[in-house]
């Protein structure tokens, strides 16, 4: 089972995406549209303050019929952040993810650092990685093969 340390290594770009608090919806989802991501950390500085989705969007603006360039990020980002550490398991991570419903997992280190972002798909990347590294042995145990 991976960890989350190499899951960010093999994932290459660490950039982590974020926006302050005061920022208007609009923006958050204008960024994320640029970026072609699905959630943003929100920061005050180093230190997050919330996390951003487009679920949180969707239901917290649009279903609401809320102005996404009046309503700013602190109204309606999720506060409680979860996060994961880089010594974790990817398998830890899914069952993270299962239990609080969400997508996107922060990676802080010892020192409670920001050091990369986990998103599902990053998990079910190197889960199908394994899987093939695992077929591939299999395949050239049984047929006598050596790599």
């Amino acid at each position: 089972m991976k960890t989350v340390a190499e899951i960010l290594k093999e994932k290459g770009d660490q950039a982590v995406h974020s926006i302050g608090p005061d920022a208007s919806v609009y923006e958050a989802v204008a960024l994320m549209a640029q970026k072609n991501i699905g959630a943003l950390l929100v920061m005050e500085g180093e230190r997050i303050v919330g996390m951003l989705s487009e679920r949180d969007y969707a239901r917290k603006v649009v279903l609401l019929a809320r102005s996404s360039k009046e309503t700013r990020l602190r109204e309606i980002m999720t506060s409680s952040v979860i996060y994961v550490h880089p010594a974790q398991t990817s398998e830890e991570c899914m069952a993270v993810m299962t239990e609080n419903r969400v997508r996107h997992l922060p990676v802080l280190d010892d020192d409670d650092r920001l050091v990369g972002l986990i998103s599902i798909g990053d998990l079910v990347k190197g889960i199908i990685s394994e899987q093939k590294f695992i077929i591939e042995q299999l395949q050239h145990y049984i047929t006598g093969e050596h790599a």
